[in-house]
C-alpha cells in the first residue's frame, strides 16, 4: 500500500517493495538465515536506484497478528533511504524499548512496513481548537515538542485514533507530558507525510 507524499517525487510500488524486502532480508541475514544469490544480487541491483539513494527520514514497523512488535525510525533526512531502512529494520527488531527483542522464532509470523518520510514543516497554531483544526486526520505524522520531551505519530495511527483530540492526548502521553498538555497551546508541532509500504503476507 502506499499514500501519496506531497512536496517530493513519489516512490514506485516497485521501489517500495525493494524497501520491504531490505527489511526483511535485513533481519533474516541477523538471524544467520540463508537467502539465495539470485535473491540478494537482484535486490541490490533495484536497490542502486538513484532515488533510493536520496536522504529521507525512514521508519520501520513491524506488526505480529496486527499487533505492534516494533516501531522506530529517523525524522531527519541525514542518510539515504537505503541505508535508513537498514538501520531501522534492526532497531525496531531489536531496540525499541517497549518490547523485548525479536526471536528468530518469531520472524516469519512478523509483517513488515516501510514508510518513507516528507520533511517535517511547523505547523502554526494559537489555540486548541487552532491546533485540532490545522491537522489533517489520515493524512498528518504529528510531532510534539516541550522542552525535552517530545513524540511523533505516523499518519498511519489515524486509524487507530481517528479523532484529533485523542491522537494528541496520547501523543503527549508518549513524550511523557499530561494527555491534556495540548490543550495549552505551548507545544512545539510539526507536520510530514509518509508513503508506507507493507508486505502482503
Amino acid at each position: 500500500m502506499q499514500n501519496p507524499t506531497e512536496n517530493r517525487q513519489p516512490l514506485t510500488p516497485e521501489q517500495g517493495s525493494a524497501l520491504v524486502v531490505l527489511a526483511r532480508q535485513t533481519l533474516a541475514r541477523h538471524f544467520g538465515n540463508t537467502i539465495a544469490p539470485a535473491d540478494l544480487q537482484h535486490l541490490e541491483a533495484q536497490l542502486a536506484d538513484q532515488t533510493l539513494q536520496a536522504c529521507c527520514g525512514t521508519f520501520v514497523t513491524l506488526k505480529i497478528d496486527n499487533r505492534l512488535r516494533g516501531c522506530i525510525g529517523s525524522l531527519a533526512a541525514t542518510v539515504p533511504i537505503v541505508a535508513g531502512v537498514r538501520e531501522n529494520a534492526l532497531n525496531a527488531a531489536f531496540h525499541d524499548p517497549r518490547f523485548p527483542p525479536l526471536g528468530k522464532s518469531e520472524l516469519d509470523a512478523v509483517r513488515i512496513e516501510v514508510s518513507v518520510l516528507t520533511d517535517p514543516s511547523p505547523l502554526t497554531y494559537t489555540n486548541a481548537d487552532d491546533l485540532l483544526s490545522g491537522l489533517r486526520p489520515g493524512v498528518d505524522g504529528v510531532i510534539i515538542k516541550k522542552g525535552f520531551a517530545s513524540a511523533t505519530f505516523l499518519p498511519q495511527v489515524w486509524e487507530q485514533l481517528p479523532q484529533p483530540e485523542a491522537l494528541l492526548s496520547h501523543l503527549c502521553i508518549k513524550a511523557g507530558l499530561p494527555a491534556g498538555a495540548w490543550r495549552k497551546g505551548d507545544l512545539e508541532v510539526q507536520v510530514y507525510q509518509v508513503q508506507y509500504f507493507e508486505e502482503d503476507r
